[in-house]
């Protein structure tokens, strides 16, 4: 039976939707390509009538999950922004938080393409990270490597919070102590250059 352009275009949706969920939670190698194409909904061999392999779909749910995380704090300030980022629901939703800092330690081990990708992604964070920053001080002085510095420091409280017991002080500890460190780089330091 052959299937309309439509459907396939929402099964390829279904897959890459599935995809940058499963991989957030559990990495690129803790999925297999038979779990994710029976958690969408479909055959195992349907996953080759949209991808030639795991990381053509690695890259393509990468660069999916990267763009959702922008389009979920769009129009935001950013320092809602970071209290939203900073915070112990996008620690604990893994599945559902930020590609980045679910996903930059395996994406160091994974071919080129994926980097590359990765490099896309991240640097339209900062992008996105700069004009919240501009939109407070529209002088514009050092607002590339501020953003670099307040994005770098943000995924890496998701990462070191996460990697602490769910329990454990230390995983708010570190959430607490960078989303007041952000404020004040965004708030106070940038008028002080």
């Amino acid at each position: 039976m052959r299937i309309t352009k439509e459907q396939k275009q929402e099964n390829y949706d279904r897959i890459i939707a599935t995809a940058s969920e499963l991989f957030r939670e559990r990495g690129f190698d803790g999925v297999g390509v038979a779990e994710l194409m029976e958690r969408a909904g479909l055959t195992h061999g349907g996953f080759y009538n949209h991808f030639r392999s795991k990381e053509e779909l690695i890259a393509e749910s990468t660069e999916n999950g990267l763009n959702e995380t922008l389009q979920r704090y769009a129009g935001y300030d950013v320092l809602d922004v970071m209290e939203l980022y900073l915070a112990r629901d996008h620690r604990d939703g893994r599945g559902q938080g930020c590609t980045a800092a679910a996903l930059s330690c395996d994406a160091a081990r994974q071919p080129e393409t994926t980097k590359a990708v990765f490099a896309a992604g991240i640097d339209k964070l900062v992008r996105a990270v700069e004009g919240g920053i501009a939109q407070r001080d529209p002088s514009g002085a050092e607002g590339r490597a501020q953003a670099i510095a307040i994005l770098a420091q943000a995924v890496g409280a998701i990462v070191l919070s996460r990697a602490c017991p769910d329990d454990s002080p230390l995983a708010d500890e570190l959430l607490d102590a960078c989303r007041a460190d952000c404020r004040d780089a965004i708030e106070n330091r940038m008028w002080q250059r």
